[in-house]
């Protein structure tokens, strides 16, 4: 197994320990594992293949799904402002 795969399991057992902290602290792990997750996701792209890119992206989506929500909302609500 290439190790930038290792990273990223040890990556979602990471998500897992900072979903069972107390509720104060998941937005600022949630930032700490996108922070770390995105650099990962290239190592694991260039290492093992788009195809495992992709499988990786899925899962940092699923596991991190109310940033990507929340970031969402933003970019809407940016969108819809008129412009001036």
């Amino acid at each position: 197994m290439p190790v930038s795969l290792t990273l990223v399991c040890l990556w979602v057992v990471a998500a897992g320990l900072a979903g069972a902290l107390p509720r104060r602290f998941h937005w600022p792990c949630a930032w700490g594992l996108v922070v770390a997750g995105i650099p990962l996701l290239g190592f694991v792209t260039l290492q093992a293949g788009p195809v495992w890119g992709l499988v990786a992206l899925a899962c940092g989506a699923s596991v991190l799904r109310w940033p990507l929500r929340r970031f969402g909302q933003r970019l809407r609500r940016a969108l819809d402002r008129p412009p001036g």
